[in-house]
């Protein structure tokens, strides 16, 4: 029997994406008909969607964490299908509430959305360790090479940014940024509970702030591992078992180091894909537009 292996290689990487679901699948899940008191949680990958998930919930159901998976019970919409998720029926709580990574255009209409941005530096080194370990072979692909390919050309991130800063003052969308929940997450809870029709006494948000703390989380890190994905992962992809997808980490601000090099071209994306449509000369300048909002 030939040894189960990750990919070694961008191209291998590639590869093992487009076999964890069929087009058939993906367009199964979008054809989800969301009622206008759904919520779907958009963030761009690594940018707060577990975090938000788990606050929804908690707030949802006075913290019930009775799951072993937080997708099973907020699933992801693009998923679903490939995992066995029907996203039609009756959720253990209301309001219902998914998850996605889709830019606004490509997502199902009708209900609530909540969106956070995460600096593109700390968003891209989350990536790259997320993804080591599981799909990709650790010391194969290193940093540079992976932000080349997701990161330092258009689309992806950028495109996700400006399709949702441009609903971000619709009354069906709450858009937050992942610097300002770990700043104040007292704040964001309350923004949350109003956005989503949820009474908010003092126990509950207490609960909450307990439920989506990080000392909390990484307490019970295995609901928040990616379970049915990397299960399907080992299926589909033949993948080795076991691997870490935990998406619980330290969740850092500027924790890390990136080179004189890589940081160059990031601020060159950056001033094609946002300065110049939205006119935010940097990522500071975004933050401080949506704080005095």
């Amino acid at each position: 029997m030939a040894q189960k292996t990750r990919a070694k290689s961008l191209r291998e990487l590639n590869q093992l994406f487009a076999a964890m679901m069929t087009p058939e699948e993906l367009n199964q899940g979008l054809s989800i008909k969301l009622r206008f008191d759904d919520v779907v949680i958009t963030p761009f990958s690594k940018s707060g969607t577990t975090w938000l998930q788990q606050i929804v919930h908690t707030l949802r159901t006075r913290g019930d964490m009775d799951f072993d998976d937080i997708s099973r019970v907020i699933p992801w919409i693009e998923t679903s299908p490939a995992l066995g998720i029907d996203l039609d029926v009756e959720q253990r709580a209301n309001p219902r509430a998914f998850k996605s990574h889709l830019e606004y255009e490509q997502i199902p209409k009708g209900g609530k959305y909540i969106n956070a941005v995460r600096n593109p530096e700390d968003a891209l080194y989350s990536a790259h360790k997320f993804f080591e370990g599981w799909f990709l072979e650790p010391g194969t692909v290193g940093l540079e090479e992976f932000a080349r390919e997701r990161f330092i050309k258009p689309g992806g991130y950028w495109r996700h940014l400006r399709s949702w800063w441009q609903q971000r003052n619709k009354h069906y969308v709450l858009f937050l940024a992942y610097e300002h929940m770990k700043q104040d997450l007292d704040e964001t809870i309350r923004r949350v509970a109003e956005f989503i029709d949820i009474p908010l006494d003092e126990d509950l948000l207490d609960l909450t702030l307990t439920h989506a703390s990080l000392p909390f989380m990484l307490r019970h890190r295995d609901r928040f591992d990616d379970a049915l994905m990397r299960q399907l992962s080992e299926q589909r992809c033949d993948l080795p078992s076991g691997s870490d997808s935990s998406k619980v980490r330290q969740g850092q601000i500027d924790g890390h180091v990136l080179s004189a090099e890589l940081l160059r071209d990031l601020n060159e994306v950056w001033q094609k894909e946002i300065t110049e449509p939205l006119g935010f000369e940097n990522y500071q300048a975004l933050l401080d537009e949506l704080a005095d909002n």
